[in-house]
């Protein structure tokens, strides 16, 4: 039943992948309250997110997510460089800084929509700020600020920033590692740059649970005690939905044929650009541990994913019709439905960069992990992930140095998980988590009531 036509939204995310389909699966919640919903970006990330989108059926939802894409000059974007010294992806860094020219259209559309709106609520990424700052001069406008990482992440950053004012009695927090070096100074000044304007939000928006995260969820709370702050998560629908008659990928037909919870699933998501030593040793340690697998090795994300040429990792000769042939495992190299993997009973662990993304899809499905954070927010989610919830192991901890991980330490890492008592007892505590999740998304469930008391802010008198 509508809540209040009257009010509209408008999600603006950032442009990367993590960050589109995010808010895309947010729109799909507030959609559901009978609320119409204005999603925008660059033409080229539009395309990007709708061709890349899983989990529910984006065209059933059109009379109420309404896309807008909207056409910006062209940027060059270099091609990823798996030998940089830092993991982050600082090829998209031209296509972020070309955000900037979103501000013009984004206005043009607050300002049409304030015409017949009681009232604009506006989804903006933090690292979007700046590109809504113009609804300061629409009386009935007010933004709020999704924080796209983890709980425990943007606590723990806060926490450091602010030169940890609240005392830590929490183990976890004392043994804290430094991530220094995990951001570039190009994304960090460009963080600066919407500071300002964050001010100026009404609260901030988490894709998390309490069933989760609500430990840190209280004391970020303490932390900024004149915010408003809603967990709302996970944002990803809980159960898939398939299409009618749509084609199933090859991968979920060949995991239709293995033992429950005997593969291990490997992704290190849009932004991770490995070199050839790695991805050889990777290769090596996934055939010698003797596991069933999924690999989807796939380059980096460029600025625009649908030109130029993309890099082909090369394999060790012989190695994907062995592995194959031998039914052990399989080779990925195109896009993946990422949620229907993890859904399958089929899978038994996930190793993976630790983006909140995945992190947040792996406990949805209630499947452990084998955590090799690269940059960003991922060292963070992987000490939430092994230290916190137990449901993980690490295959490498994060440095600054790009150093070369061994094929026997992937393989050691892989049986663990898979083939072992304690992998088994990740299993059942995974288990727990995602029908705590569930239960939270659910009609009176924590993260719904939340959602329920969001709603109820956003359409008051």
């Amino acid at each position: 039943m509508a809540k209040d036509k009257k009010v509209v939204f408008v999600m603006v995310p950032f442009l990367a992948q993590g960050h589109l389909g995010q808010l895309l699966h947010f729109s799909r919640l507030i959609s559901s309250y009978n609320i119409p919903v204005h999603y925008v970006s660059t033409t080229t990330h539009i395309r990007q997110a709708s061709s890349r989108h899983q989990g529910w059926d984006l065209l059933a939802h059109d009379n109420m997510i309404h896309v807008h894409e909207f056409p910006i000059p062209a940027f060059l974007c270099p091609d990823p460089n798996p030998n940089a010294p830092c993991k982050f992806p600082s090829q998209l860094q031209p296509a972020f800084e070309a955000s900037v020219h979103l501000r013009e259209p984004v206005c043009k559309l607050l300002t049409s929509l304030s015409a017949t709106a009681r009232r604009i609520v506006i989804i903006h990424d933090y690292l979007m700020a700046s590109v809504v700052q113009d609804f300061a001069s629409i009386p009935n406008a007010e933004t709020y600020t999704f924080q796209t990482c983890s709980c425990f992440f943007t606590f723990t950053y806060y926490w450091d920033y602010a030169g940890r004012p609240i005392a830590a009695d929490d183990q976890i927090l004392q043994e804290l590692i430094s991530t220094e070096g995990s951001l570039t100074p190009e994304l960090l000044a460009l963080g600066a740059k919407q500071e300002i304007h964050v001010e100026k939000s009404s609260g901030e928006i988490f894709n998390t649970s309490r069933a989760i995260e609500g430990h840190y969820l209280d004391l970020l709370r303490t932390l900024q005690v004149t915010k408003k702050h809603w967990a709302i998560g996970p944002f990803n629908p809980v159960d898939i939905c398939q299409k009618p008659n749509k084609k199933r990928h090859k991968c979920l037909e060949w995991l239709d044929n293995q033992a429950s919870s005997s593969v291990i699933y490997v992704s290190f998501g849009t932004t991770t650009c490995l070199t050839d030593k790695q991805i050889h040793a990777i290769a090596v340690g996934l055939e010698n541990s003797g596991q069933k697998f999924i690999w989807i090795l796939r380059d980096a994300d460029k600025g625009d994913i649908f030109t130029g040429d993309v890099r082909k990792a090369e394999l060790p000769t012989g190695y994907e019709d062995r592995i194959l042939e031998a039914g052990q495992g399989m080779i990925v190299r195109d896009w993946a439905p990422q949620l229907e993997i993890l859904a399958h009973t089929s899978t038994g662990g996930f190793m993976s960069h630790c983006g909140w993304n995945s992190c947040l899809e792996s406990l949805t499905m209630g499947v452990p992990m084998a955590t090799w954070p690269m940059h960003s927010d991922q060292p963070r989610n992987s000490e939430l992930i092994t230290k916190v919830l137990k449901l993980g192991i690490v295959v490498k901890g994060w440095t600054r140095e790009n150093d070369l991980v061994g094929s026997l330490q992937i393989a050691n890492a892989v049986k663990k998980l898979i083939a072992s008592k304690e992998g088994d007892e990740m299993r059942k505590r995974a288990a727990d988590y995602k029908n705590a999740i569930r239960e939270s998304v659910a009609e009176g469930g924590v993260s719904r009531l939340e959602l329920d008391s969001f709603i109820d802010h956003i359409t008051r008198e």
